[in-house]
């Protein structure tokens, strides 16, 4: 008889790109059995609280804490994948306006509805739109980490509403047995541990400011500097009555690159030719890309 191979594992690449989807459906069928079902968490059940409403009288509503599971475990994963489906469209875009030549970039998945509408979007923005978008990017990607340590700090401070989902819905925790005057001198002791967490995290902002103010002067220096550099070798070019153009491009060769076969192109044209054929344009000698050679301060 003929023997059947048992099925391989899928391995661990599959679970490792569905992390954060398994991560969601569990977090969401944990609240849906507890708290949308109108039961305690383990973690409530353990320290004897129960969530109560802005009230403080009554437990919240069946739609209050729909609202909350959904600003707790839907809304955080939405707003990351939009993000970083958002970012990758905008660097591709940036890539491909860059070096129309390039194939588009592999290994992302194309999996999702929002992915190919966040793609659709993307390619009807002007340059400059894309540019503002990759900026709010940025800055969202940084904000929001900072937004989630400020509402930890106020937490400490006042002592409710830990998620800032629980703050946004108003579910706040009132406490049943136990001694009230402990939970008082426990409250006080978490203000200064509060205000430390203010403190630090004033300094980050100011670091980050600081970084980012560095980054965008030592960018304007070095388009400065390559605007000079390139005026200056373009003037001395001119002097001497030398031609100097790529024969790819056909303009005048930036950031000379030989071949090994002695042929002159510029780098960003010479590139982009060697990820479709491994081979001069001239001459047709084939060569791999590493055997490129970057010339530096060539006069010629």
């Amino acid at each position: 008889g003929t023997v059947t191979a048992a099925p391989r594992p899928a391995g661990a690449r599959p679970w490792l790109e569905w992390r954060r989807e398994v991560e969601l459906l569990s977090d969401v069928a944990y609240f849906v059995l507890t708290t949308l079902s109108g039961y305690q968490t383990l973690g409530e059940e353990y320290v004897n609280i129960i969530q109560v409403d802005p009230s403080k009288k009554k437990v919240p509503s069946f739609l209050r804490r729909a609202l909350f599971i959904s600003l707790h475990t839907v809304l955080p994963y939405c707003l990351e994948k939009a993000l970083m489906h958002l970012e990758h469209e905008l660097q591709v875009e940036a890539e491909e306006s860059r070096a129309p030549e390039n194939p588009p970039a592999l290994g992302f998945p194309n999996r999702t509805f929002v992915r190919s509408w966040i793609r659709r979007w993307a390619g009807e923005l002007t340059e400059q739109q894309k540019k503002t978008a990759s900026q709010v990017v940025y800055v969202l990607k940084q904000s929001i980490p900072l937004l989630h340590r400020l509402h930890l700090a106020v937490f400490y401070i006042q002592g409710t509403f830990y998620h800032l989902s629980k703050r946004i819905t108003g579910i706040s925790y009132l406490h049943f047995g136990g001694l009230q005057g402990e939970d008082q001198s426990i409250r006080s002791s978490y203000k200064f541990l509060g205000i430390i967490s203010l403190f630090h995290l004033l300094l980050t902002i100011g670091v980050q400011v600081y970084s980012f103010k560095q980054k965008q002067r030592a960018r304007q220096e070095w388009r400065l500097h390559r605007s000079l550099a390139h005026q200056k070798s373009r003037s001395k070019e001119a002097a001497a009555g030398r031609q100097s153009r790529c024969t790819l491009c056909l303009e005048e060769r930036r950031h000379s690159t030989a071949t090994p076969c002695g042929h002159l192109f510029c780098w960003e044209c010479i590139t982009a030719w060697c990820n479709t054929r491994a081979e001069c344009p001239l001459c047709r000698e084939k060569f791999h890309p590493q055997k490129l050679i970057y010339l530096r301060h060539y006069q010629m």
